[in-house]
């Protein structure tokens, strides 16, 4: 296994700057924001130019992460599939297969996104919305030998009572997108929220994953006893993002027990890269801040059973919160 990083976090910072800070800390690999140009959208980057990409640019790309002994991990545009707005659905898919060609140029195997929901619907509608418009995809990215691997999280901010609205947040639901070709990009804090043992659902599904995303959650046992499982329920719309029970953290900063779900994914043969995904509101606000979150999560993670992360010419100091 490799340990990367999604570059989402850093949305100002050009690629070829983190890259060589990436490879400075002894990251080993880059899962690279492609969201279109949307400025002041929190945790999304536009660090590769998809609708432009040509042999030219794929061949920049490349030797860039070859300069750096980086792997490009996959391309990340973690978007709503399933949108209530057919025609913002339609440009989601547009620019979806802008990733997936991009992907081809630049010899990458996945590009990241997300099931979706369309908020107006019952889940029952939602899955069958999905079987019509989701297997064109999947066939796109497979005639262009590219697989989509979806993340887990359940986008509960984009329901207006904070529901799931990413219809890949349970293994119930990882059956059904099997069924449709999409395989995994496993985060294992959004099943700790959730309840979900993310030790115990890696054996019967570690074969549908192909990618991993490092985040950690932590949790405050009081304040559910307060709102529920499902969150604040008054002054929502103010905060959608704000369960007022959990929140993100950098691995090594919740309840994650990282050693043994690397562990496990060591044992079970899996030799993808484990791409930590910076989401954490206490390592925020500045690039530096973000940047030495990243360093935590590097320290926490390299040197795990099957998987590691030199430390290469670090400069500064490192801090924990």
């Amino acid at each position: 296994m490799k340990l990367g990083l999604l570059t989402a976090c850093l949305p100002a910072v050009p690629l070829d700057e983190i890259a060589g800070w990436a490879a400075g800390q002894g990251y080993q690999a880059l899962e690279v924001a492609a969201w279109p140009e949307v400025p002041g959208r929190d945790w999304e980057a536009s660090h590769l130019d998809v609708t432009s990409m040509d042999s030219g640019a794929a061949a920049k790309v490349a030797d860039l992460m070859a300069a750096h002994d980086l792997e490009l991990s996959a391309v990340a545009y973690y978007e709503n599939n399933l949108h209530a707005d057919v025609r913002r659905r339609d440009e989601i898919h547009a620019h979806l297969r802008h990733c997936i060609d991009a992907a081809e140029q630049l010899g990458c195997g996945l590009v990241g996104t997300f099931v979706g929901r369309d908020v107006t619907l019952t889940v029952e509608e939602n899955l069958r919305l999905a079987e019509r418009v989701l297997p064109p995809l999947v066939r796109y990215a497979a005639d262009r030998g590219v697989r989509l691997v979806v993340e887990n999280c359940p986008m509960e901010g984009w329901h207006p009572d904070g529901y799931p609205a990413n219809l890949a947040y349970s293994p119930q639901l990882w059956d059904w997108m099997a069924d449709l070709g999409l395989w995994l990009n496993l985060d294992p804090s959004h099943l700790t929220w959730l309840g979900i043992d993310p030790i115990a659902v890696l054996a019967p599904y570690v074969d549908r994953v192909l990618h991993v995303q490092a985040k950690d959650v932590e949790v405050d046992a009081s304040a559910r006893d307060r709102v529920g499982v499902f969150g604040n329920a008054v002054g929502r719309e103010a905060s959608p993002w704000e369960s007022g029970w959990w929140r993100y953290r950098i691995p090594g900063l919740g309840q994650v027990d990282w050693a043994a779900f690397v562990g496990e994914l060591h044992r079970l043969g899996f030799d993808g890269v484990v791409s930590v995904e910076h989401e954490d509101p206490v390592w925020s606000g500045s690039v530096d801040r973000v940047q030495q979150g990243l360093v935590i999560a590097h320290d926490h993670l390299a040197g795990l059973s099957g998987l590691s992360g030199p430390v290469a010419g670090r400069t500064g100091t490192r801090e924990e919160g």
